[in-house]
């Protein structure tokens, strides 16, 4: 039963086949000729080997110029990145630089503005004012401890400006000319540069002697220091003498440089540190005494042996009778003249 379906299968197959390539016969019959025309192809096909170099050649080119262009953008990223990021380091810097001095202006504003920073150096009362000034008139001599400096600038301060206007009288009543500048400006800046400029001077050695002082307190101590100085001035540019400017020198001037001696012995370690440095103290103290009492009162001085000498009368003329010898010689000169 399977051998007959075997071969009718084969039959079927035979004749699919015959048809096909009886089509296949007509068509090559129907065309004349199996020859196939070289001539009539189209040479532009891309199944030419001729063109497939080409077209290699040409995506090698757009290859190498894509990652020609990738490598460029690479760079100017990279380029840009970095000029980004210094912009950007430059920026912070600069902001950085900007905040720390705005911090440091403001720091600088509050402290001078502020004038709670200055109260505890003027917050006293004048009864104590009163009581330092005496005291600074009378040495203590007391080295086992230290002495008690004020730490206040209220009563120094005062005392500057009294010498101010005291040596400012001095110079007017002396009739002082000043070339450059102004009686005023030359007072204050005079008293007012011996008051600071020593006072750092002195600190300084302090400091080189191991001494136990502050420079408000030092300026506190020179400051009521001055306080006998004001008072010799005073007194000396009113009464003009030599001596009794003298004895307020030594016993005014001398108490109050003493004071300050004894506190700064108080306060220091060593024979040779103390001899340095009250010695230093004591001889610019008297010293500039001297300087205000004698720079500014030459001119009274002179004035003052003007009107003190022996009132002497006029210069007049007074008739004398000649001689007679005297009129017979130039009696005899005239004729020999004439001769």
């Amino acid at each position: 039963m399977s051998v007959p379906g075997a071969a009718g299968g084969a039959r079927s197959g035979d004749a699919t086949a015959t048809a096909e390539w009886g089509a296949f016969e007509d068509n090559m019959q129907g065309g004349g000729s199996a020859v196939i025309d070289m001539e009539n192809m189209d040479d532009t096909s891309g199944s030419s080997f001729e063109d497939m170099g080409e077209m290699h050649q040409r995506m090698k080119e757009e290859e190498e110029v894509d990652a020609e262009e990738a490598a460029a953008d690479e760079e100017d990223g990279e380029f840009l990145g970095m000029k980004g990021f210094k912009g950007q380091l430059s920026r912070q810097v600069a902001d950085q630089m900007w905040q720390a001095g705005k911090r440091q202006a403001s720091k600088a504003f509050n402290l001078y503005a502020n004038i709670d920073i200055l109260r505890p150096y003027f917050d006293v009362e004048p009864n104590q004012v009163r009581s330092r000034l005496l005291e600074s008139m009378i040495p203590v001599k007391m080295i086992n401890f230290p002495q008690k400096i004020a730490g206040e600038l209220y009563g120094p301060l005062m005392l500057v400006f009294t010498l101010v206007a005291i040596l400012l009288h001095g110079m007017k009543t002396s009739d002082t000319i000043i070339r450059e500048g102004t009686l005023m400006g030359t007072a204050i800046g005079t008293c007012f540069g011996y008051w600071i400029g020593v006072s750092s001077f002195i600190y300084f050695l302090a400091y080189l002697c191991n001494a136990q002082i502050t420079m408000v307190q030092m300026l506190s101590l020179l400051g009521y220091g001055l306080f006998g100085h004001c008072i010799t001035l005073f007194v000396t540019y009113n009464i003009h003498l030599h001596s009794l400017f003298y004895i307020f020198w030594l016993g005014i001037g001398g108490l109050s440089t003493l004071r300050m001696v004894a506190v700064l012995v108080s306060r220091t370690v060593g024979h040779t540190q103390r001899l340095i440095l009250c010695g230093a103290l004591a001889t610019l103290h008297m010293l500039f005494l001297l300087y205000l009492h004698f720079a500014y009162h030459k001119v009274v001085e002179g004035i003052l042996d003007t009107l003190e000498r022996p009132n002497i009368p006029p210069f007049q003329r007074v008739a004398r009778d000649i001689p007679a010898i005297s009129s017979a010689v130039m009696n005899i000169t005239n004729k020999a003249v004439a001769a």
